[in-house]
């Protein structure tokens, strides 16, 4: 699973009126009299009556301007005001949180303008918004966004330090093996400092967006690096490509001073069907390598297919640790306890699948597993989604995670991208829930050492990713404080992992440069929820 848009009023005017006395000379005349206006004509279309709402059906697709070659019909923007009151108090997962106003309230004149205020205005235990994902979209941008298919680039994943100028820093976190960015030398690390003669710490935007992201493949751009522990920096040309991303990244194995065996697995998506594949060959692989403890590297995974999330929870857990549990249950609004209100169909929860469901894998096929009570999952704020599933997931049945990090995304909820009119609007219409009920983490999951946590506290350490070692080197500090919780029981001496500078800010690639900050590209992040299964196409 688990990455925007006046109607005009005229005003009639009233003639005086001139009252002629009877008889008389010609020249005499009656008093000239202004009468009151009128009244303002009801609104055409339907009226508002408190905590009453029609089916949202019976104003869908009538519309202010009617789109050719749909089925839009003549309506007006009340009537869409309406759709939308309507719709949201049969599927927003907290209907009951909106305060419900006329749609012919002046104060929002659009249909846009009308849908931001259908949402919570409740807040989390962080005080962020509850709600943070309510949005909308262009119909026919989104659509052309969702077919476009692959994007094009170099192969190498982003990280932004800072984000703001005049002290932008952006390094390489890691590079796809055979991509432009591997062929240029680029790796975990690197600095980027000038694209196309902009300097990144504070140059033009359109000219680091165009460089740093390119809108198709065969796009050359130069930028000057500098590669970890050199001074001397390096200019490179790279053109861009259709780089495939491997979803399982690195495998290692590692012997304890006790003689146990530990596997790390740098897993950076669930979704692409050969996340299947890679999964079953890496966790096989360490079933015969005789693995005792696993460290699981979810820094990069943004999420994906649920199904594959569910898989490699049966292959880390096992069977004893699975049989008969919830994996994750869609849930929807107390309206809707049994059937999906968009798609009809019986609600059934996901199990923890223990045979291949055929993504890459002939389904059917038994999967291995490692029967482990506890897991280390290495996290930041990119680790959402199917990610957190998984977290989640453990958390219903007891397998132990030990989370060494920084705090996950929060995205425990999702939505069906549903048009109406031109516009496909986003609203929280579902959540997942583990095996105990839980799914209610939008702060996402904080590793529970120290402080006062962020997210929901699961055991574990707080570490800053380090840029200075490859990842799965037992020197990387992430890797390392799970190595010595393993040993030990405790997280290593919060300074020595802390160290990076103040600044620093997980952002997700890729980024857009906006009024000299780092902001994410909308259209990005837009693919990334649908690639990640969190916004659902009817």
């Amino acid at each position: 699973m688990r990455p925007t848009r006046i109607l005009a009023a005229t005003v009639s005017s009233l003639a005086l009126v001139l009252v002629a006395c009877g008889g008389g000379s010609s020249s005499s005349s009656s008093p000239v009299q202004t009468l009151p206006p009128p009244p303002p004509p009801p609104p055409s279309g339907p009226t508002w009556e408190p905590g009453v709402f029609e089916s949202s059906a019976s104003f869908k697709s009538q519309c202010q301007t009617p789109r050719a070659g749909t089925n839009d019909q003549a309506g007006s923007t009340l009537i869409e005001k309406h759709w939308l009151r309507s719709w949201s108090n049969e599927t927003y997962l907290w209907y009951d949180e909106i305060t419900d106003i006329d749609p012919a309230n002046a104060n929002y004149p659009r249909a846009l303008d009308y849908f931001e205020i259908l949402k919570t205005e409740a807040t989390t235990a962080s005080g962020a918004p509850k709600d943070k994902f309510h949005f909308t979209y262009d119909t026919e941008e989104y659509q052309q966004l969702v077919n476009s298919g692959a994007s094009a680039g170099y192969g190498a994943r982003t990280r932004i330090l800072d984000g703001t100028a005049p002290d932008r820093q952006i390094v390489i976190a890691y590079v796809e093996a055979g991509s432009p960015a591997a062929n240029a030398g680029l790796r975990r690390g690197t600095e980027i400092l000038e694209v196309d003669g902009a300097v990144v710490a504070d140059g033009s935007a359109a000219t680091l967006n165009a460089g740093l992201f390119p809108a198709s493949e065969g796009e050359t751009h130069s930028f000057v690096v500098r590669h970890v522990g050199e001074t001397t920096t390096e200019t490179i040309t790279m053109t861009s490509d259709i780089v495939a991303s491997t979803p399982v990244h690195t495998t290692r194995t590692r012997t304890l001073t006790n003689g146990d065996t530990v596997g790390y697995m740098l897993f950076n998506t669930f979704g692409t069907s050969i996340a299947e594949e890679g999964l079953v060959n890496g966790i096989t692989d360490f079933v015969n390598a005789g693995v005792d403890h696993l460290v699981l590297d979810l820094r990069y995974n943004g999420g994906g297919f649920l199904d594959i999330s569910a898989e490699l929870g049966y292959m880390i857990a096992g069977p004893d640790n699975t049989a008969d549990k919830v994996y994750e249950t869609i849930v929807f609004n107390d309206k809707h306890p049994t059937f999906n209100p968009v798609t009809g169909q019986r609600l059934t929860p996901t199990p923890f699948y223990n045979t291949a469901q055929g993504f890459s894998v002939d389904s059917g096929t038994g999967l291995p597993n490692l029967g482990l009570d506890t897991v280390y999952v290495l996290s930041s704020s990119s680790t959402c989604s199917a990610s957190e599933s998984l977290v989640n997931s453990f958390e219903g049945i007891d397998v132990n995670v030990v989370l060494i990090g920084t705090t996950t995304c929060g995205k425990p909820y999702g939505f069906y991208a549903t048009d109406n009119c031109g516009t496909t609007y986003f609203t929280i219409q579902f959540r997942g829930e583990n095996d105990k009920g839980f799914g209610d983490y939008s702060d996402g999951f904080s590793p529970s050492e120290g402080s006062a946590t962020t997210g929901e506290p699961i055991d574990g350490c707080i570490v800053l990713d380090d840029f200075s070692n490859e990842l799965g080197n037992p020197q990387e500090a992430m890797y390392d404080a799970a190595l010595t919780h393993l040993e030990t029981g405790s997280c290593p001496v919060a300074a020595s992992v802390t160290s990076k500078p103040s600044g620093f800010v997980n952002y997700e690639k890729p980024v857009s440069f906006e009024d000299g900050n780092l902001k994410e590209d909308p259209r990005i992040k837009i693919r990334d929820m649908i690639e990640n299964g969190w916004i659902i196409n009817q």
